[in-house]
Order: structure tokens, then sequence, then C-alpha cells
């Protein structure tokens, strides 16, 4: 694997310029998508699992904003 690629996956990324507000919009996008499936899927690990991905989901979205701009 490539050095810099490395360290950019552990190095601290601050906020640019509109990013805070993109990772906001992401995470609100999702949280209602969480809240839809909540309501409509019955308790299960199928459902945890769902929620959990969309929760990975969210932080890759926000690291691939944070790391590649």
């Amino acid at each position: 694997m490539d050095v810099a690629d490395l360290a950019n996956r552990f190095t601290y990324h601050a906020p640019k310029d509109g990013q805070a507000e993109r990772y906001q919009w992401i995470r609100k996008e999702a949280h209602q998508l969480a809240t839809l499936i909540n309501e409509l899927a019955p308790d299960s690990r199928e459902k945890s699992l769902a929620i959990t991905h969309l929760e990975d989901a969210v932080m890759w979205a926000n690291a691939a904003i944070a790391r590649n701009e």
C-alpha cells in the first residue's frame, strides 16, 4: 500500500470551508432513513445490521469528503 495513502487514512483532517455542513447534511439524511427503517422493519438482527451499515455509510461518505478535498 502506498505510504502517502496510509498517512492520509490515519491523519486528522480538520474541516475546510463547507465540509462541516455537508457532513451534517449526510448525517441528517441518514437519520431520516434510519428512522424509516426503525418504523417499518421488525426488530431483528437484520434491522440492526441495516442501521449499523447505514452508520458505516455515513462514516465513509464523510471520510471521502475529509480525505479527498
